[in-house]
């Protein structure tokens, strides 16, 4: 065995996430996907099937608190404190949560475990790449239709900006008999909006890159924006390293500030992938449970730039892509669920130990944010939860599906009179479907 066989093995998984636009949304949005996903439900083409709670048409998707900008994360609840700590059993030490449970509206209710302890967001902090190029198309085009326009005509060619690149995306056209799911390679062409599709609904690290690559063309160049692919590249080779890691650093905390958030408590530092941070340095990231509910709740207000970029975020977290992780949860089969998850494992040699896929002995890092609408039992549940964990030599995957029913009946619980009954602490567990 080499040196470095014998030395620590090193596995990094920070995507993963499955969500995406409603299927209905091809036509406003040009993101070939979707019809490819509205044909395979109707069986014209074999593909992935989805659940009920992910086949929602766009319009029935809003923001759910627009008429409660006054709103604010309200004190924990203690004795729903209590019970929430006590659903990850005897590994509550490892695990943050925090849960917004907004089912009557007039009368939120929050608890939390570990709410503030602060990790590393992962992937979830993708979603803060979306807001940074919100923010700079409603800084260079106030008008709605503009924006869309951009999202939509823009075509973005993926550069070395890419590299490492890592999970596999969609890549389909009107016409092809199948969907076929590969890494991106440079060249790849596709709209802006089908680029943060693939950050979002398939996780691309690459694709996240190339979004806030183009945040920064847009934050510099304003209405010359989109350049032509050797404009932008020579505008990125001339502008002086420093004045964009600037506008890195404004574009990512911005939005945030903006909304009152504090950035001690939640950023995101910088790109995904290697090449994207050796060309444009960055800082670091940081979340909580707390912090990620309170912008799942900023988002709802509308609160997130404006009206038009928090409804389309939260477009472009429902899931109509494959569930997994916490969103695989058979209890929320029929809920519309608005969800970013990230991951990372690390292992060492260890005696009778194999090193597996979100198994990690080192490390076992996973998190999830979601915003949960389930037509269910006496009351519509509505609630909004985030989780982190560090659950080591164990499925993460399954562990936070397993979550994700103890708390949804938890929630039923509250509001249902005839709930389904709290899983024991320790059920005997399945594997989840393999994250993507």
């Amino acid at each position: 065995m080499t040196r470095l066989a014998t030395t620590i093995l090193l596995l990094l998984s920070w995507g993963g996430s499955a969500s995406g636009y409603p299927l209905d949304g091809y036509e406003q949005t040009g993101i070939t996907r979707l019809e490819a996903g509205r044909l395979a439900q109707i069986g014209e083409l074999a593909d992935r099937k989805l659940p009920a709670g992910a086949l929602l048409p766009g319009e029935r998707i809003r923001l759910r608190l627009l008429e409660h900008p006054e709103l604010e994360l309200p004190q924990p609840d203690a004795e729903l404190s209590r019970t929430l700590s006590r659903l990850p059993g005897d590994e509550a030490s490892r695990y943050g949560l925090a849960l917004l449970d907004l089912s009557d509206p007039s009368a939120p209710v929050y608890a939390e475990h570990r709410g503030g302890v602060a990790f590393n967001p992962g992937s979830v902090g993708k979603i803060v790449v979306a807001l940074a190029l919100f923010r700079a198309l409603a800084e260079v085009h106030p008008e709605e239709a503009a924006r869309r326009s951009l999202l939509r005509e823009t075509r973005v060619v993926a550069d070395e900006f890419i590299l490492t690149p890592s999970h596999e995306v969609p890549f389909w056209q009107p016409g092809d008999t199948r969907v076929v799911r590969r890494r991106l390679r440079v060249g790849d062409a596709a709209s802006l909006w089908t680029f943060l599709d693939w950050m979002l609904s398939a996780s691309s690290n690459s694709a996240a890159s190339m979004v806030l690559q183009q945040a920064i063309l847009l934050q510099g160049l304003g209405a010359a924006y989109p350049p032509s692919i050797e404009e932008g590249r020579a505008w990125l080779e001339q502008t002086p390293r420093a004045e964009l890691s600037a506008l890195l650093a404004t574009g990512l905390n911005a939005p945030l500030e903006e909304s009152g958030l504090d950035l001690r408590e939640l950023r995101q530092g910088g790109f995904f992938t290697s090449e994207g941070k050796r060309r444009i340095p960055g800082g670091s990231s940081t979340a909580s449970a707390r912090s990620l509910v309170r912008l799942l709740l900023e988002l709802e207000q509308g609160a997130l730039i404006d009206a038009f970029s928090s409804l389309e975020l939260k477009r472009l977290l429902y899931m109509t892509e494959r569930r997994i992780r916490y969103a695989s949860s058979p209890a929320l089969s029929e809920a519309a669920v608005y969800y970013k998850s990230g991951s990372l494992y690390r292992c060492a040699p260890e005696p009778d130990f194999e090193c597996r896929k979100y198994h990690g002995n080192v490390e076992n890092v996973m998190n999830s944010v979601a915003i949960v609408e389930a037509p269910a039992c006496d009351r519509e549940l509505y609630y909004l939860v985030a989780v982190t964990s560090n659950v080591l030599r164990k499925n993460s995957a399954v562990e936070h599906q397993t979550l994700g029913t103890r708390i949804h009946r938890l929630i039923e619980r509250r509001h249902c009179s005839s709930p389904a009954p709290l899983p024991a602490p320790d059920p005997p567990r399945t594997e989840a479907a393999p994250p993507g």
